[in-house]
């Protein structure tokens, strides 16, 4: 029977010629992303700190190393931590309210109304723990949100162990934080003060769309942005109705308004980018502009389904998001969004090498670095990079046998096969536990705001 991941502490003498780490882990296969794409089996990775001090073969990495905390998983797959490049956490309170319904019925009837009665910092706080405990659990170490009180989200963000590139959203009507746009903007400013330097999380500004925000409104959140040398986040192209709405309006696209405004010179993450043409593609690709695809939500929604492969022809950063989980999607696996990103692709072309699962992968980890900006942190086990990994098991009827890792990793295995995540060189879940959170109250506390929910609006059955 396979021994999977026992944590040995070592209380030995350091041989003066063998380096210590403070953790080192071993797996079947290490899937290191790097440059060459190596796929090392009995791989190893040593952790000093927050980063990677090697990686190579167990042999070679235990002849070299001395480890205070040792992880062996020699039946599985260690990979980077995987990285959720748009989602709305803390609406996991929401999740279910409204589904099967269009875009716009289902904003203005339902999530609207609902987060109007009962979005509150405390709201925000136990919705982003059952968010980030869901995210662990299938593999995710890093997302990019996009909600109020961003700053709440930071701290249990924190909390909770994980990576966050948290944007404080502006929109052009009252919320639940602020009441104006020139009052969000004062919250953002505030945010991206306070977490400028942070190990963790990499505030943001996120003014929510064109269509909800006035022209100088983008200009001032591209400007503090640009002050910060912060990311801003924004939904593109989402909808046809979206472009239909502008160019009946003005006779330009998403794309072209915001770069006319000047918007995109800076760093931009960009969610959707379902309606985009030629034209666009070019200025996304001039503007560096990283893309967040989210396929569960595009397709739910009848929105449409993206061009990543005109995308990644552009060699434009594209990573995967599962969007928000109150009925866009309703759930943040981003293992789902790798199998069905592959497979959207192939059917929309006709073409089953469309697409690959290598290519798949590489969204949901380094190519998603890129997207969010953080390609020399994270999205590859290398040495120097944040020491941010995931242990996958391979022991269930579902995973068995393997002939291809990154087959058995898109099309395979699941967001439920995670047992060990590691993040910034912490442990924080170890089989299947996550350690950072108490688990059974975060999900009390949901069944509470259900209740809360569901009285403050009509829900569908």
């Amino acid at each position: 029977m396979l021994r999977f991941c026992r944590f040995i502490p070592i209380l030995l003498v350091v041989p003066a010629f063998a380096e210590t780490a403070d953790l080192v882990v071993s797996a079947g296969y290490v899937v290191t992303m790097d440059s060459s794409r190596r796929v090392i089996e009995n791989g190893a990775v040593a952790v000093r700190g927050t980063r990677i001090a090697a990686v190579g073969t167990k042999a070679e990495i235990e002849k070299r190393f001395e480890a205070k905390q040792r992880m062996d998983n020699p039946g599985g797959i260690l990979i980077p931590g995987l990285i959720n490049t748009h989602t709305h956490a803390p609406m996991a309170l929401l999740r279910g309210i409204a589904d099967d319904m269009r875009l716009q019925d289902w904003l203005e009837k339902f999530i609207f109304p609902a987060e109007a009665k009962n979005v509150t910092p405390e709201f925000v706080r136990w919705g982003t723990r059952l968010a980030c405990a869901e995210m662990l659990l299938s593999g995710a170490t890093t997302y990019a949100d996009m909600y109020y009180f961003e700053e709440i989200i930071a701290e249990a963000t924190k909390e909770c162990g994980m990576r966050g590139i948290l944007g404080q959203t502006v929109i052009g009507f009252p919320v639940a934080d602020a009441k104006t746009p020139a009052d969000a903007l004062k919250r953002a400013e505030a945010f991206l003060e306070r977490f400028r330097n942070d190990d963790l999380i990499v505030p943001a500004i996120a003014p929510h769309a064109v269509y909800t925000n006035s022209d100088e409104t983008l200009k001032a959140s591209r400007a503090l942005a640009n002050k910060f040398n912060a990311p801003l986040l924004i939904h593109l192209s989402e909808t046809k109705k979206e472009n239909d709405d502008l160019d009946a309006k003005r006779k330009m696209t998403p794309t072209k308004l915001l770069d006319s405004l000047g918007a995109l010179n800076g760093r931009t993450l960009a969610a959707h980018g379902v309606w985009v043409n030629a034209d666009d593609l070019r200025v996304l690709k001039d503007r560096r502009v990283g893309i967040a695809h989210c396929p569960s939500s595009n397709t739910k929604l009848a929105s449409g389904i993206a061009p990543v492969m005109k995308y990644l022809a552009a060699d434009i950063a594209v990573g995967l998001g599962t969007d928000g989980p109150a009925g866009s999607n309703n759930d943040l696996n981003l293992f789902e969004e790798m199998d069905l990103a592959a497979k959207m692709q192939k059917v929309t072309s006709m073409d089953p090498v469309t697409l690959s699962a290598e290519q798949a992968f590489e969204m949901a980890t380094l190519r998603g670095a890129r997207a969010v900006g953080l390609e020399k942190e994270i999205g590859s086990l290398e040495t120097g990079k944040r020491a941010d990994f995931v242990f996958v098991r391979t022991d269930a009827p579902h995973a068995t046998p393997m002939y291809n890792v990154y087959s058995q990793l898109v099309y395979a295995l699941k967001g439920s096969d995670v047992q060990h995540v590691v993040v910034n060189g912490r442990v924080v879940v170890r089989d299947r536990r996550v350690l950072t959170l108490n688990v059974p109250q975060v999900l009390q506390k949901a069944a509470e705001y259900r209740k809360a929910v569901a009285a403050s609006v009509r829900v569908t059955r």
